[in-house]
């Protein structure tokens, strides 16, 4: 007992300043208190089971030894007894011990009293002395009133509207049959959606719509519960088999969301591993932000995609202590590109594992739309030749089935061992009830339409080109980025509310104002996301409202950002010029361009490269449609 009573000194910043004679007074207290689950349980114990430390100490030492061991530590708050009397040891994803933390003053002083909270008298004791029992269980009463609760919600709104970054909300209805038009509140009020998620136009596709009507009919709406209950099935099992293979790895788990899935993966491993430390680009999406949070272990944050800041801060972490990197490919907001490549070469090199987010690229990039991941290796992953590329090199790959593949859900691929261990491990996953049936063959038929077809994927980047091309000769300031993202930048959180309210309401365009905290004050802007169905119709009517609405509103254009010196690549003096992350080879395009561009020189043909491209483009489309 004494060389416990070492042990626990030494681990305990309670127990440091305790003495010998105080504990033991309190072990032997001549009445112990009841404890609720049958038998009595010292002041000592009480105490102890509130504390991080000898709370689970006590817990795990309950279930080895049984009740007899420890008396008065009996229960279901110290140990799992099963139908057989036997113990369990506390299961895996309970929660880890927080760290204990020192008080000032003396916890234990020689003999003194502990005061402890007053207990609720029971029925006998309250009928025995009526009086006492009334003492006893009066609420604590303080002066003042109560919290004024709803007083609080209304002031933190209020803030919102002040700084004015209150989010609205608009009721917009997608129309499957009229992609990318949709309907408001009435039937009547149509408009078009410039700012979706779903890049390809897969929420309408047919063969994704086929795939969920006949598993609805078949199977139902819902999965029946969590995976490990009853919402495993078959559909489960082929998604994740279809994910992996996409990305070239051993397994992959899916999710509820990516926003789960990220959350829950790395608050897991955070917590885990020992002595982790999570290196975190500074704009990475909140979802990875609250798992490192979540995960309670230690966080170093580097500048946005700067491999030297991260490779001074790795450098600075011993070699032996578990790292993870966690950062993006494409950053949704400013459609920046991560340097995965180089980060893979840091994380080889100090001893970390990769995190990489590919939520706005999974669907997109590559030449089976797995990411950029698998674009930087085109020709190897177009030939089916994963091995050695640097999307085999990254850990832990997350991706979503709600933006490029139209549906619902997240997940992470990676080694078995890793899926495993999340998966065994994680609350997010163990307790959220599974994806429905339909959800789940809708997304795997649509992965496997976009790994055999690039068809969209080039459509897609040819309209964001057009639309960034008319916007730049406009002067309209668009910062600038290799991806599919086009962020237009106005600066202030009011007048980036008033141009999203004029496009709607004047022009019938739906393009949602970003404010905080999404992006940092100052930054606002409007985010455009063009996608296949995007035709030249729309293309012009948008270029012509947003025209006419920086008119109206008096924003800056490029030119005066560049008159101040330039701001996030906007009007920036001698910046290079970001070059498209898909080449026109990868598109298919680059005979088509050569040969427009020699017919131009030729003739006096009128119009731009990329409008001619998406003009032969939507003729080769049609052609295809017929003689099907």
């Amino acid at each position: 007992m004494d060389s416990v009573l070492r042990q626990s000194k030494a681990m305990c910043p309670f127990m440091k300043k305790a003495t010998a004679a105080g504990l033991r007074a309190m072990t032997t207290a001549a009445r112990p208190a009841a404890s609720p689950c049958g038998g009595t349980i010292s002041k000592l114990q009480t105490l102890a089971r509130r504390c991080p430390v000898m709370g689970k100490a006590m817990a795990v030492q309950s279930a080895r030894i049984g009740h007899a061991g420890i008396p008065g530590v009996a229960g279901r708050a110290m140990s799992t007894v099963s139908a057989h009397g036997k113990t369990s040891k506390a299961k895996i994803h309970t929660s880890g011990a927080q760290e204990a933390q020192a008080v000032e003053g003396a916890i234990f002083n020689g003999r003194e009293k502990v005061p402890l909270p007053p207990r609720i008298p029971t029925k006998a004791q309250a009928a025995a002395n009526p009086l006492t029992a009334a003492r006893t269980a009066a609420p604590v009463t303080h002066n003042g009133t109560k919290f004024d609760y709803e007083g609080f919600y209304n002031n933190e709104l209020e803030k919102k509207h002040k700084d004015k970054s209150y989010r609205y909300f608009n009721n917009i209805n997608r129309l499957a049959k009229e992609f990318p038009r949709a309907h408001m509140s009435t039937r009547e009020e149509k408009v078009t959606v410039w700012c979706a998620n779903d890049y390809l136009g897969m929420g309408r596709n047919p063969h994704v719509l086929k795939a969920m009507h006949e598993t609805l009919d078949e199977y139902g709406a819902g999965a029946g519960g969590t995976r490990n209950i009853s919402g495993h099935n078959r559909h489960a099992v082929e998604l994740e088999a279809t994910i992996a293979k996409l990305h070239a790895q051993e397994a992959a788990l899916v999710f509820s969301s990516c926003y789960v899935a990220n959350d829950a993966t790395l608050a897991t491993l955070g917590s885990k591993m020992p002595d982790c430390v999570i290196l975190s680009d500074s704009l990475n999406h909140a979802s990875m932000i609250q798992g490192i949070r979540h995960s309670g272990t230690k966080k170093v944050i580097f500048k946005h995609n700067d491999v030297k800041d991260l490779e001074e801060k790795l450098a600075a972490l011993p070699l032996h202590v578990p790292k993870i990197i966690a950062f993006e490919s494409v950053y949704s907001m400013c459609g920046s590109i991560g340097p995965i490549e180089e980060i893979c070469d840091l994380a080889e090199k100090y001893g970390a594992i990769t995190f990489l987010d590919e939520v706005h690229a999974v669907g997109m990039y590559g030449p089976h739309g797995a990411g950029v991941a698998e674009h930087l290796d085109f020709e190897a992953h177009a030939q089916g030749k994963p091995r050695g590329t640097i999307m085999e090199r990254i850990d832990i790959i997350t991706g979503t089935l709600g933006k490029a593949y139209g549906c619902v859900g997240g997940y992470i691929a990676g080694s078995a061992k890793l899926v495993d261990t999340v998966r065994s491990l994680a609350p997010g996953f163990i307790f959220t009830t599974s994806l429905p049936p339909a959800v789940m063959a809708g997304a795997r038929a649509a992965i496997e339409y976009q790994m055999n077809y690039n068809g969209d994927r080039r459509l897609q980047q040819l309209h964001t080109r057009a639309v960034k091309e008319a916007l730049g000769e406009r002067d309209i300031p668009v910062i600038p980025n290799p991806s599919h993202i086009i962020p237009i930048l106005v600066g202030n959180a009011e007048l980036a509310k008033q141009a999203s309210d004029k496009l709607l309401q004047d022009h019938q365009i739906y393009v949602q104002s970003i404010n905080y905290p999404t992006v940092p004050v100052g930054q606002e802007r409007l985010r455009i996301t063009p996608t296949p169905g995007h035709t030249k119709e729309y293309r012009d009517h948008l270029v012509g409202a947003i025209q006419t609405i920086w008119e109206e509103l008096g924003i800056k254009r490029t030119s005066e950002w560049a008159a101040e010196g330039g701001f996030i690549g906007v009007g920036e003096p001698n910046a290079a010029a970001e070059e498209p992350l898909w080449t026109d080879e990868q598109l298919g395009i680059a005979e088509a361009a050569r040969t427009i561009e020699q017919e131009a020189k030729a003739t006096t043909t009128r119009g731009g490269l990329t409008e001619r491209l998406l003009e032969r483009e939507m003729e080769r489309l049609q052609t295809a449609s017929a003689a099907a």
